[in-house]
């Protein structure tokens, strides 16, 4: 499951591999210190960002199972012999439906970026219990827990924000969805069943000069506010303007792993 276009997860992509807590990843590379060889599956895998941004701190022969339900961006994952050592291999599977299927057979490692705070209480259950019946460490980067910081601030700043962190909660295919709650719950279930957990901030960090993902998501919170005044049957003007003059100076977005 993605839901997100290509053009989107391109743009987003440098500002995910920059935001990537190291000593989450210090963690993962350490606990396969002096391994010749990983098996990885990439759960929501979008075009393979994941891959792309660990493939460099994991053992030299990589083999990674891309899992998503999008058949456009599994085209674009990486393909064998980009690297000698990797081997990949694309299977669009239904999350929501086939988690399980998406687990067998030999593996070591389960990864996944930018999904739990997309997932029901329900799923991220079955994900935790999956994967502790397999013995399995979880590498979940990317999780967005509410906290936003917009400079300078302008009035409407925190209403958008709220808006948004309401819709994070809604149905996103897997049933009412966790939003910023997701780490945070995320921690209690592994450590629930015996993981010791290493987690960190991952926040996305935007200057003046990085207009165009800033644009972008901007107006799709004010879009969001919109769907919601309408909803309302509030008369009240969306708040897009003073929105997309704040993403000319700068944000951060927050987010754990």
């Amino acid at each position: 499951m993605s839901g997100f276009s290509a053009e989107w997860l391109a743009l987003r992509e440098p500002y995910d591999r920059a935001a990537r807590n190291a000593t989450v990843l210090d963690a993962v590379a350490g606990a396969f210190n002096g391994h010749g060889a990983i098996a990885v599956v990439d759960l929501a895998c979008g075009s393979g960002a994941t891959l792309r941004a660990m493939g460099p701190r994991l053992p030299p022969r990589q083999a990674w199972r891309l899992v998503d339900n999008d058949l456009g961006l599994l085209a674009q994952a990486p393909q064998p012999g980009q690297r000698p050592p990797l081997t990949v291999v694309v299977r669009p599977v239904d999350l929501v439906r086939d988690l399980e299927l998406a687990l067998e057979g030999p593996l070591d490692l389960i990864v996944t970026s930018a999904l739990l705070d997309l997932v029901s209480p329900e799923w991220l259950d079955r994900l935790v219990v999956e994967a502790a019946a397999r013995r399995l460490p979880v590498y979940a980067a990317l999780t967005y827990d509410g906290r936003a910081v917009i400079e300078p601030s302008e009035p409407f700043d925190g209403e958008l924000l709220d808006g948004f962190n309401l819709h994070q909660r809604t149905d996103k295919g897997f049933g009412a969805a966790l939003g910023p709650t997701a780490a945070a719950r995320a921690v209690e279930r592994f450590e629930h069943l015996g993981y010791s957990v290493v987690q960190g901030r991952s926040d996305w960090a935007f200057g003046p000069d990085d207009r165009p993902i800033q644009d972008t998501l901007f107006a799709g919170w004010a879009e969001i506010a919109a769907r919601r005044a309408r909803g309302r049957g509030s008369a009240r003007a969306s708040p897009r303007r003073p929105a997309r003059s704040a993403a000319a100076r700068g944000s951060t977005a927050r987010r754990r792993e």
